[in-house]
């Protein structure tokens, strides 16, 4: 049964009921990704007291997991921010149980992936000199420097991430705070604004929510095309073209949206919200999903082909180090996990369904990740001089900060999970402005 044909109080029930109670199995959950993450906390710590020689950047790799990292988590931002924005302006109706989700993806994704331009500084503690402030120096930051385009990107981005999110959970608060425990009642009614459902309130908010959908889709590809600013403005080999703006792009709403279909998975079976995230919406997103897999092998065959055809030794060097050299297997890897599995799985009507779906994804997640390592380590260590170039290999600490970043991932998806519903409900009562 479609959830616009239940009765309302029915939709309500089941999308604030897992806002109470906490499972054995959402405990155990919550105690392991709590363990994960204080123990990447503790390899962040055992970093910042005996410097950056703990990690495996050398010279001239400079740059390792923490840059790939940070790419991976902008990357996986886009899901909210796109997906919900692009189905919000065209009103698509099946939209509805998807956006917060989304929504939420991006906020999270963008708090720990704005944590790595900070983790690879060696003194971290400095990361304020970033920031054009009035000091008695006369000191200003370098206008120049990759870190400071990340810093005002990643901030514009997060706040703007944050009004979009916080706008549409105000109808949805204003009702948890009539029924509620008494410290969740406060917090709901401080967080609602005094909303009242009024027909005012219900066209402001409407067009609240379509402005930022405008600004947000716009902040979104700025960012992204930012990040690859941070590659293509270097005169290193590979990475010097124009073609990395509209590829990072792409390459982002691919893995976003690989993310937004695992995460629906997720919520599908351990929230039992099998009635409202329906085959229907992971048919959708796997179309999505599939095209932007066609896409992502355009922009990668065009990037790989013009080095080939134009054969300068320097890129030579690099392109044969990816193709056929020490970090071939994860550029082959790369291509059977973004491309020829999701082309297989959701290209084929009859394999098409939520689990193959949901696999599909998981292999872009991985394979994509996997890209931001060929992208920046190959290029590293062989440089324009040969006689620098080198091998890089991540040590225990990068590792265990890697997968802190998952771990809080999960652990923040959860915490929100528990405090507000992961589906908008007021969208699915009839208001005034849907009426008009």
């Amino acid at each position: 049964m479609a959830p616009e044909l239940l009765p309302y109080q029915r939709i309500r029930e089941d999308l604030f009921r897992p806002l109470s109670g906490i499972s054995r199995n959402y405990a155990v959950a919550t105690v392991i990704a709590f363990v994960v993450g204080i123990a990447g906390l503790m390899a962040w710590g055992y970093q910042l007291r005996r410097g950056m020689g703990v990690t495996g950047l050398q010279r001239p790799v400079f740059w390792g997991f923490y840059i790939v990292d940070f790419v991976f988590w902008i990357g996986i931002s886009h899901a909210g921010t796109l997906i919900s924005a692009i189905l919000r302006l065209t009103s698509a109706a099946w939209r509805k149980p998807v956006t917060r989700a989304a929504e939420a993806l991006t906020v999270f994704a963008l708090m720990i992936g704005g944590m790595f331009p900070i983790i690879h500084l060696g003194r971290a503690w400095l990361f304020y000199w970033l920031i054009p402030y009035p000091n008695s120096r006369l000191l200003w930051p370098n206008f120049r420097s990759p870190l400071l385009w990340d810093l005002t990107a990643i901030v514009t981005y997060v706040i703007g991430s944050v009004i979009y999110l916080y706008l549409p959970l105000i109808p949805d608060m204003a009702q948890l705070a009539e029924h509620n425990t008494p410290w969740r009642r406060r917090l709901y009614r401080a967080l609602s604004l005094g909303w009242t459902g009024s027909d005012r309130e219900w066209h402001a908010l409407e067009r609240a929510m379509k402005l930022m959908a405008c600004i947000i889709l716009a902040v979104a590809v700025s960012v992204h095309t930012v990040v690859a600013w941070d590659f293509a403005m270097a005169v290193a080999p590979m990475w010097h073209s124009s073609i990395f703006g509209p590829y990072f792009v792409v390459g982002a709403i691919f893995s976003g949206i690989a993310a937004l279909l695992i995460v629906m998975s997720a919520l599908r079976k351990v929230l039992h919200l099998e009635r409202y995230l329906t085959p229907y919406h992971f048919r959708n997103l796997s179309k999505l999903l599939l095209l932007m897999s066609l896409l992502w092998l355009y922009f990668t065959v065009a990037e790989n082909l013009t080095v080939w055809y134009g054969n300068d030794p320097k890129e030579m060097a690099v392109f044969g180090a990816r193709t056929r050299g020490p970090y071939a297997p994860y550029f082959w890897t790369m291509v059977v996990l973004n491309f020829v599995i999701p082309f297989i799985l959701l290209g084929i009507r009859r394999l098409r369904a939520i689990r193959t779906a949901t696999i599909a994804a998981v292999c872009v997640v991985v394979g994509m990740w996997l890209e931001r390592f060929v992208i920046v380590v190959p290029t590293l260590a062989n440089p324009r001089l040969p006689v620098s170039s080198s091998s890089y290999a991540p040590t225990w600490v990068e590792v265990s900060i890697t997968a802190a970043t998952f771990a809080a991932m999960m652990m923040l998806y959860m915490i929100f999970a528990k405090l507000f519903p992961i589906i908008a409900v007021w969208e699915f009562k009839p208001h005034p402005q849907e009426e008009n």
